[in-house]
């Protein structure tokens, strides 16, 4: 049985037991300091392109926008919906991505490698001389943010992936991703009754452990927001407008939940989180894309999003969001959401 592509256009298909799977062969390419892959780190050489509506596009979003390399990496916006071509600049005039000159995502992959097979996936690196795109290894992009572009990082950005931290932050991704990032697909696009109940028993037993561990600390890993923050935000921030009922994640909603709600919010208020989450765009994809599960492609009015900016709480608890570090400044105006699609933007 197959199955429509996801918002990344990743190839995914459920097993013969009825599991959803993803497709995770990537480009794997990295941008380094020292180019040994071909590809060496150079401020206004490469291009993120992103969609707002990705939950993985919109990790990359925030780690860059977190180390302040706005300056060093320019970012093209794809629209929230696309069709089996790939993702479209239907938001650029003409319809047309103004730096690298290109209407589809697929463009850059195709000057990769001619009639590229796998899926056209956001976020995706481009290599702008060549139109070339470099990486769409999602997982491993944010952390080359952190690591390989040190150089460009603005005075004052935070640490992300510590060190001292990394064993820790990595172990806590491996779960979240398995069972909440993925494991809300898992469930959205079940075969089977059995492989659904599966998935969702996983995904709830791990947002409540989850609850447990942020009861008594305000982020995942350490005192500091970092790269484990970062990627189960994502997830949170599409769960009640989302995974709750478009995936059937309906055992509670996530403001229901009120540890994870208040750490969600706690996020959200921070510079470089809610001001990069667009929950039309957001809605807009999931609802208009899967006309497997939404045929009719109506989008919900729904949920109130004033919640988002209530008081959460979580100081209390302590730590410190960067560290030694500094907040961002605000978003460029060709980088911000747009009024009326996040509670921030009104």
């Amino acid at each position: 049985m197959a199955l429509m592509a996801t918002e990344s256009q990743q190839g995914v298909y459920v097993n013969p037991t009825g599991e959803f799977s993803r497709d995770q062969r990537y480009i794997t390419t990295r941008i380094t300091r020292d180019g040994r892959e071909g590809w060496p780190v150079e401020a206004g050489r490469y291009r993120l392109i992103v969609s707002r509506a990705c939950p993985w596009a919109n990790r990359a979003i925030i780690v860059r926008r977190l180390l302040g390399l706005e300056d060093a990496i320019s970012m093209g916006i794809a629209g929230p919906t696309h069709d089996e071509r790939s993702w479209t600049f239907d938001l650029d005039p003409g319809g047309v991505d103004p730096v690298l000159g290109i209407p589809r995502l697929q463009d850059a992959f195709f000057k990769r490698e001619p009639g590229y097979p796998r899926g056209i996936t956001v976020p995706a690196l481009v290599d702008v001389p060549s139109g070339q795109v470099v990486t769409n290894d999602f997982a491993q992009i944010t952390l080359d943010l952190s690591l390989e572009w040190t150089e460009f990082h603005r005075e004052g950005a935070p640490e992300l992936y510590p060190e001292p931290l990394r064993a820790e932050i990595d172990t806590v991704n491996k779960r979240v991703f398995t069972e909440v990032n993925n494991g809300v697909y898992r469930c959205g696009f079940a075969g089977t009754q059995a492989a659904y109940e599966s998935a969702y028993g996983r995904l709830f037993d791990t947002l409540d452990w989850l609850s447990a561990r942020l009861e008594t600390q305000r982020y995942l890993v350490g005192d500091t927001i970092t790269e484990a923050d970062v990627r189960l935000f994502t997830t949170l921030a599409r769960f009640d407008a989302v995974y709750h009922g478009h995936f059937k994640c309906n055992r509670s909603k996530l403001s229901e939940m009120p540890v994870l709600w208040s750490y969600a919010r706690d996020l959200f208020q921070t510079p470089g989180f809610g001001d990069t989450t667009d929950f039309v765009h957001i809605k807009s994809h999931y609802y208009e894309v899967h006309r497997d599960i939404n045929p009719t492609g109506i989008v919900p009015a729904g949920p109130e999003l004033s919640g988002w900016l209530s008081e959460h709480g979580r100081e209390s608890l302590g730590g410190r969001p960067f560290g030694d570090g500094t907040p961002p400044g605000a978003p460029s105006t060709a980088e911000t959401v747009p009024v009326g699609h996040s509670p921030l933007s009104v």
